[in-house]
């Protein structure tokens, strides 16, 4: 049954060795279970549902990925979309969680039609690579951001807007000490380094007496407080186009992304450098999306996590139903994940931030049209608190220096067309 669903031996894999990829998959991916909780429980969420909906969105996604398009990648709520959905749209724009909720749903059906009509391909081509590293150097910067808040090392300051906290603070300390765990265990390639130390961390509060122990193990909380709880008339109000933007922009180059980093890790493209059966893994990370959405969880992405199982041997789409069945299991911990205090997981947050950031290597320095609007993008992105806004400068910079500089010729109508759009949304908006 297992070689007539995943193919193994036209892979070059075995069973033992799928299993041995989704379990260190997993490990790598897996601080996720107590991340996005925490992060969505500020935007007034009921955490154990979120929990729950965490766990079975992951899972939906890694099982179709796995079952229909067979590629070892797995899919979980993605690391700045939940940010942006708690501290932007929420907290700042001040929408109810339900609407968020809404225009995550929104943007998973935008995905799927994107997809299912091939316009995804025309979208991602025509957006200029140097917006793109912007894109995620900044959600990265926005991340760091928000997990030094968490822990008090960055506090608010009337005369400057921002200032160093007392960092002499149990929670604060706690935050570097996980930060410096993490690099630790990352540079001695421990795949499990993320989770390692939000356990660790957690375990430490606990035996000081700063954390409630409440047990390992129980039944799963009630998802009842997130289930169908889309505000979909909300979502379709017209403040919220720019957000439904937001959500598909980013989850459409964080998907590509990733399946193009993990492909090429295992040796998946063919020989014209594409990804075969890739309508069928957009279609996986769509119908998560709106899957997520309708169980109670931000947007459902490909996890750049999924390169660790393939380097472990992963192949075909049995690593990704692994992860899933992992996370399923994962239902059985609420307790655990309802221990993680908020600076356990400044590790897992700066840490990310400095894979997102990387990125910037690629952008041509020499080229001022093109490492302006990066700089710019990530700059407004973390300073305004806005993902939204940081992509909307940087399409509107990113036109109007190649107008002016006569460079029109390297402008695409899809870039024109979106810059439009932007500045027709702050003229109107």
């Amino acid at each position: 049954m297992m070689e007539k669903l995943f193919k193994l031996k036209a892979h070059g894999t075995s069973v033992r060795q799928e299993v041995i990829a989704g379990l260190t998959t997993f490990l790598a991916m897996a601080y996720i279970i107590f991340v996005n909780p925490s992060m969505l429980e500020m935007a007034g969420m009921d955490s154990g549902a979120v929990f729950v909906a965490t766990c079975l969105a992951a899972a939906i996604g890694c099982f179709i990925m796995g079952f229909v398009a067979n590629y070892p990648i797995a899919l979980a709520p993605g690391m700045g979309l939940n940010a942006f959905f708690t501290f932007v749209v929420v907290g700042q724009m001040g929408y109810s969680w339900q609407t968020a909720l809404g225009a995550v749903f929104l943007s998973g059906i935008c995905f799927l039609l994107l997809s299912l009509f091939k316009v995804r391909e025309w979208i991602v081509n025509a957006i200029p690579m140097s917006l793109r590293l912007g894109i995620a150097a900044g959600i990265g910067l926005f991340l760091a951001f928000i997990g030094l808040q968490g822990a008090g090392i960055i506090v608010d300051n009337p005369a400057t807007l921002v200032s160093l906290g007392d960092v002499t603070k149990f929670e604060s300390i706690m935050a570097m000490f996980s930060f410096l765990l993490v690099i630790t265990l990352v540079h001695f390639r421990n795949k499990a380094a993320v989770l390692i130390s939000i356990l660790v961390v957690s375990a430490v509060a606990v035996l000081t007496g700063k954390q409630e122990f409440t047990g390992i193990m129980s039944a799963p909380p009630s998802i009842t407080p997130t289930l169908m709880q889309m505000d979909l008339a909300g979502a379709l109000d017209v403040g919220m186009v720019s957000v439904v933007f937001a959500f598909l922009f980013v989850d459409l180059f964080d998907t590509s992304g990733t399946l193009i980093a993990v492909a090429q890790r295992g040796n998946l493209l063919d020989d014209r450098g594409r990804l075969p059966r890739l309508p069928k893994a957009l279609f996986a990370d769509s119908t998560a999306t709106i899957a997520g959405a309708m169980l109670g969880t931000s947007t459902t992405t490909s996890y750049v996590e999924s390169t660790a199982g393939v380097a472990s041997g992963g192949r075909t789409g049995l690593t990704a139903v692994v992860v899933g069945l992992l996370f399923i299991a994962c239902l059985l911990f609420s307790p655990l994940a309802g221990m993680v205090p908020a600076y356990a997981t400044t590790g897992a947050l700066l840490y990310v931030a400095i894979l997102m950031m990387s990125g910037l290597v690629g952008v041509d320095w020499e080229d001022l049209t093109e490492a302006a609007p990066v700089v710019l993008t990530t700059l407004v992105m973390l300073l305004s608190y806005s993902i939204s806004h940081g992509i909307a400068v940087g399409f509107i910079s990113y036109a109007a220096l190649k107008l002016m500089t006569g460079r029109v010729k390297e402008l695409n109508p899809a870039v024109l067309v979106l810059a439009l759009a932007f500045v027709v949304k702050y003229a109107v908006l």
